[in-house]
């Protein structure tokens, strides 16, 4: 029975600082380096080891999957980066303190941007300060600047389909350690929630989700592994 480990990465410097991060590149805090820790310590006493894993290409989702793994016994399983895992684009938002950007623009406009399903926050301007348009890693990528979750569900689902489910269906336990919002795309597709509660949904840092897919490849309910 093929299956899927999700896992968010541990608390960032800037989920502490409750700034809105998106591609930026931040790290994990000495609380996130630990719940990434204790993700793989779970995936070691509940025995469900991943055989391949994926992730973004951003800091903090690598640094969760290495740790992870480390504990669990599997550093040395494939791991596959690719972009179109990495977090929602936060636009012009990016860097801003969460309540500031309230106070600034209302709580309502802030919702809207962080809540709504397909209305993106306003763009970056290009060469700004949190620009990686720059960034070797991005490099031949047309990278975005500002995107919804509507926009995000768009670029991950289809690398959903080409390159990881593929490997899943071939048999493969598959761990994405990736973001907020790209596990978002992720699990609103596998248990087929509508655009309106998807945005409600909250994904725990350090958590992983299970997903058991039938012969057809159809997945049963999540579920997190320490419930299990």
């Amino acid at each position: 029975m093929p299956k899927l480990i999700l896992v968010r990465h541990g608390q960032s410097q800037w989920n502490l600082e409750n700034r809105f991060t998106g591609w930026w590149d931040v790290d994990l805090t000495e609380k996130g380096v630990e719940e990434a820790k204790a993700a793989g310590r779970l995936m070691k006493e509940k025995g469900v080891l991943p055989t391949i894993a994926f992730t973004s290409y951003q800091t903090r989702a690598i640094k969760t999957l290495n740790l992870a793994l480390e504990e669990a016994g599997r550093l040395w399983i494939p791991v596959i980066k690719d972009w179109r895992l990495n977090e929602r684009h936060y636009g012009g938002l990016t860097g801003l303190d969460k309540q500031e950007t309230r106070d600034k623009h209302g709580d309502e406009q802030v919702h809207i941007w962080r809540r709504s399903f397909d209305t993106p926050p306003p763009p970056m301007e290009p060469g700004s300060q949190f620009d990686p348009g720059a960034d070797p890693r991005y490099e031949g990528i047309d990278v975005p600047y500002t995107e919804s979750l509507k926009l995000t569900i768009e670029r991950v689902l289809p690398y959903w389909e080409s390159d990881i489910l593929p490997v899943l269906a071939s048999g493969e336990t598959v761990i994405i350690s990736a973001h907020g919002n790209s596990l978002r795309a992720l699990v609103k597709h596998l248990s087929n929630i509508s655009d309106e509660d998807i945005t409600g949904l909250e994904i725990p840092t350090g958590q992983p989700i299970i997903y058991d897919f039938d012969d057809n490849m159809v997945p049963g309910e999540r579920y997190y592994l320490k419930d299990s």
